[in-house]
């Protein structure tokens, strides 16, 4: 009775030490660290905007283990992202700079135009399959309508001017546009057509100017004469940017790049651990703001709900 008793204890200690050591490894498991990491962020030049996506990165990963540097595209080098489990371009020269390199961490573009990505940087950064995803600049065309009907709900006719390189462009507003029962009014720029030309048959027939992300269009050389123009039409221009608004356009529909910085640094946190990185695939921006021009409001006559009460509905799905 006295030996049987004696294996029982000896059993029910054993258990014990197993059962605290179970315990002291899952305790382990929680408390440990995250393994760190680095992020290289390749800005393409040090403008104030791109140093602000870095500077909301870098504020968000601060209380992680992993480490942020910065790095400019005309000093990167394959030394440059020794190291680096992932890449984050800001900016379309940035991302041109990292698809140079034979040897490069995934890569994850920010601030590019969806028609770049789409049409070159896609490919180019994921060459020898690696891993590779894009923040676009632009907003999706949906959301610009939506603000189109909440901002201007008399509006009919939207206008649009794009250049030949992304004339695949105008089949995908007009089918955001016929959702909402709004028109199409758009020219293709030939390389032959004048720029104040073209604006001007668009103009003849549209309600609103739509301006979209286009260099050959919209530019500083460019800006001031087709937000002239549009005046002398009193045809109102949604823009893309804040720097549009000021310069001209009615209102704007943007992402700052503090927005985009969030953005990127909740993506880069939620894949940083996973090996290798698996990015999410590429989307416009899950952020965003409205801007608007008082003064141009009130020359052109509209008046509109205040900057935060649009962005609301657009926010709620409105």
């Amino acid at each position: 009775m006295k030996l049987t008793d004696g294996v029982s204890r000896r059993r029910t200690a054993l258990q014990r030490i197993v059962r605290l050591g179970l315990a002291c490894a899952c305790l382990l498991l929680v408390s440990a660290p995250a393994v760190a990491a680095r992020v290289t962020v390749v800005l393409s030049d040090d403008s104030a905007s791109y140093q602000e996506v870095y500077q909301v990165i870098r504020a968000y990963l601060d209380d992680t283990s992993h480490e942020v540097i910065r790095v400019y595209a005309k000093r990167l080098n394959a030394v440059s992202l020794n190291e680096s489990r992932l890449a984050v371009a800001v900016g379309v020269r940035a991302a041109e700079s990292l698809a140079a390199l034979p040897v490069r961490p995934p890569v994850l573009a920010v601030l590019v135009p969806r028609v770049w990505y789409a049409k070159i940087g896609r490919t180019r950064l994921s060459g020898g399959g690696r891993s590779a995803s894009a923040i676009y600049l632009d907003q999706p065309f949906e959301r610009q309508v939506r603000l189109i009907r909440q901002a201007f709900p008399e509006v009919r006719r939207v206008g649009m001017l794009v250049s030949a390189e992304q004339s695949g462009l105008v089949g995908e507003l007009d089918e955001a546009l016929q959702a909402q029962r709004l028109s199409l009014v758009h020219v293709t720029l030939s390389g032959e057509e004048r720029l104040i030309t073209a604006l001007e048959n668009v103009l003849s027939d549209a309600e609103l100017l739509l301006a979209v992300p286009d260099p050959l269009i919209f530019n500083r050389n460019t800006a001031q004469s087709l937000f002239l123009t549009s005046y002398r039409y009193h045809v109102p221009v949604l823009g893309y940017s804040h720097s549009l608004t000021r310069a001209g356009a009615l209102l704007s529909l943007h992402s700052s790049p503090a927005q985009i910085g969030r953005q990127t640094a909740e993506w880069v946190k939620g894949t940083i651990q996973d090996t290798p990185v698996n990015l999410p695939p590429p989307a416009h921006p899950a952020y965003f703001s409205i801007s608007i021009n008082e003064q141009v409001a009130r020359s052109l006559g509209f008046t509109l709900p205040p900057e935060a009460e649009l962005e609301r509905r657009l926010g709620e799905g409105y």
